[in-house]
């Protein structure tokens, strides 16, 4: 883990350049990291951007407490995984690291509501898509099943094309990161949960 610690102390600064505090945490990998509008768009939320460039799920439960530890969020949305399968990580250890994560949420803040956006699919990892698919269904249902203030996030869905293969105009070159375009998909599709589930946060 000693390769995240410069994008880590990044992260933690990141609480010196807010103005108030949060309530919203967004928390992950370089989906979050790179979101460069999600204060503008979750602004009525309170958020902070705590996506570290390169992050697993497995890095994400080493890191909780010293990152996102520091705040009393009300509300947490997470994504992750997608580096652990590039990784060559089975689906079976990814969801294994979604469960110390949840719990690793349940210890520090109880109850509060806890998302997941779904892997999204990409070209550059189109050799994995099965595992992909397949820890995406592994959480999903785990987080039917628990039911309560867990929810999932389904971004995957809307990112493919009529074929079923990833819009390429919602990536970047490479293949793999999101474009603009594809944030504002993200935007309106957590947009849409946060205000059927956690609408009570918005800032009066």
């Amino acid at each position: 883990m000693l390769w995240y610690e410069n994008e880590v102390q990044r992260v933690e600064k990141e609480k010196g350049n807010l103005p108030y505090e949060p309530k919203m945490v967004f928390y992950g990998s370089s989906s979050i990291r790179l979101w460069e509008n999600l204060y503008e768009d979750f602004g009525a939320y309170q958020p902070v951007n705590l996506g570290f460039g390169g992050s697993t799920l497995a890095a994400c439960v080493w890191f909780f407490d010293r990152l996102v530890g520091q705040y009393h969020p009300e509300s947490i949305i997470v994504y992750a995984g997608d580096n652990d399968l590039g990784d060559g990580r089975h689906p079976e250890e990814v969801f294994i690291f979604f469960r110390q994560l949840v719990a690793c949420v349940r210890d520090r803040f109880g109850d509060i509501p806890l998302a997941y956006i779904s892997i999204k699919p990409s070209i550059t990892r189109w050799n994995i898509v099965d595992s992909i698919r397949y820890t995406n269904t592994l959480i999903e249902e785990e987080i039917r099943n628990k039911g309560g203030n867990l929810h999932y996030i389904n971004v995957y869905n809307r990112m493919l094309d009529g074929t079923g293969y990833p819009k390429r105009d919602l990536l970047d070159p490479d293949g793999l990161h999101i474009s603009p375009k594809g944030y504002a998909l993200w935007k309106e599709v957590v947009g849409s949960y946060i205000a059927t589930s956690i609408h009570d946060q918005r800032v009066p």
